[in-house]
């Protein structure tokens, strides 16, 4: 885990790439990958890999505090808060961390998409809050919410950038395809 890479140096000591920045994501993407894999999804927008299986939904809760799940290797539970996260990453030595977020798919509906995004924004405050307590030369991005609604997307940059993040990154379920 990110204790060994911790005591080997970080992941530039690691992959042997001391010379370039690295950026690390907290998890929310495999989040919304452990519950797709139980949706059913039409085969154009199924996940890379999965070859059209149907796998079941590993997620057992999400809240304000983080997301429990189940392990795909054991079945033990495990949890991730935004706190864990940003530390994981801390660990690896990432020069760049994105705080946890909630991915949702691209057909929620518009009760679950302002879910996500509460769920989200409370998350990457929580997240940077973590950050702050020992920014040791390490970079915090936000990550844009608000799925294909302009206006959510827009409230979403406003309130991530009176924050004191150090970049922004474009995330959120854009969409079915690249139309």
């Amino acid at each position: 885990g990110t204790e060994v890479v911790r005591r080997c140096g970080g992941l530039h000591k690691f992959m042997n790439r001391e010379d370039r920045p690295l950026i690390t994501d907290s998890g929310g993407f495999q989040v919304f990958s452990m519950q797709a894999g139980s949706m059913n999804l039409s085969s154009k927008v199924g996940l890379k890999g999965a070859g059209g299986k149907k796998r079941p939904n590993t997620v057992l809760g999400v809240t304000e505090k983080g997301v429990t799940f189940k392990s795909y290797k054991d079945g033990r539970k495990l949890f991730l808060s935004p706190e864990t996260c940003v530390q994981a990453q801390k660990d690896l030595g990432a020069d760049i961390i994105i705080p946890l977020d909630h991915l949702p798919a691209y057909n929620v509906t518009q009760t679950e998409l302002k879910e996500s995004f509460r769920l989200s924004h409370l998350w990457e405050e929580q997240s940077l809050a973590h950050h702050m307590e020992c920014v040791n030369d390490q970079a915090m991005y936000s990550v844009v919410h608000g799925g294909m609604d302009f206006k959510m997307r827009t409230s979403s940059i406003e309130k991530l950038s009176k924050l004191p993040f150090d970049g922004i990154a474009i995330g959120g379920s854009l969409g079915k395809s690249r139309e």
